[in-house]
């Protein structure tokens, strides 16, 4: 009998939920518990860490999981590496839910750098409204320099003091392309920091940025060991034996 471990936390993660819980598959989603409230999923779910690769290996054997999706963000380096060595140990197969990453489109003025750190120095000097659109784990280095003012957009509003002064907005996406041209335009936005998450639901603040001639300091995806990846959730059906209704 198939019972699954979805390793969830995005709008990709619930679309395959969704579509788990209508083929009638024993599944649990799993959230990283970095949000404070979560959407409700169709499916039971568990929020919170495992306590590393044994954690995960544990529970993997203890609930008698035998498929693993990882649809996690595609910056969830840690919890991927995690995955790929649990199921190492376990033998239970992986697959990961992995969106395109963005590319390049005429008009897009990107300043593609490796990581955060090197997203932080890669500003300018002069003072500027900077738009970081990384999420709050990230935005420690930021503090170096404290010259620029900064936008910072959360799902939910900051438990601990920032590192540094900045306008919060507290937000839940997906934001459209008309509502982030207005956010740049009213907050006088001269630059962006931004992953290269892909996908549609994020993709909004790229495309606002293009319209408006801004440069987009772009962090690059964190190298991952291979494993088995798929762009959609038909995809991961098919994996896991089942065909995707996708709402037909």
């Amino acid at each position: 009998m198939t019972r699954a471990l979805i390793l969830g936390g995005t709008a990709d993660a619930s679309l395959l939920a969704a579509e788990v819980a209508r083929a009638r598959i024993d599944a649990v989603y799993s959230y990283g518990g970095r949000t404070r409230a979560p959407a409700d999923q169709p499916l039971p779910t568990r929020v919170g860490g495992f306590g590393g690769v044994s954690g995960l290996a544990d529970y993997i054997r203890r609930e008698r999981i035998t498929h693993v999706i990882d649809a996690t963000h595609p910056f969830a380096a840690e919890m991927s590496r995690h995955a790929i060595e649990a199921c190492a140990q376990t033998g239970a197969p992986l697959i990961a839910l992995e969106r395109a990453p963005w590319t390049k489109a005429p008009g897009d003025i990107w300043i593609e750098v490796a990581d955060v750190t090197a997203a932080a120095a890669a500003l300018p000097e002069t003072p500027a409204n900077v738009f970081l659109a990384i999420g709050r784990q990230h935005i420690a280095p930021f503090a170096a320099a404290p010259q620029h003012v900064y936008t910072l957009r959360f799902v939910d509003p900051p438990e601990a003091p920032l590192p540094f002064a900045a306008d919060v907005i507290v937000s839940r996406g997906p934001f459209t392309f008309d509502g982030e041209l207005e956010m740049m335009r009213a907050r006088s936005i001269a630059r962006i920091v931004a992953r290269n998450s892909g996908g549609d639901g994020a993709r909004a603040k790229i495309d606002a940025a293009r319209m408006l001639g801004l440069p987009v300091i772009m962090i690059a995806r964190p190298r991952l060991p291979e494993r088995l990846r798929v762009e959609s959730v038909a995809e991961i059906m098919q994996w896991l034996g089942h065909r995707a209704c996708l709402g037909a």
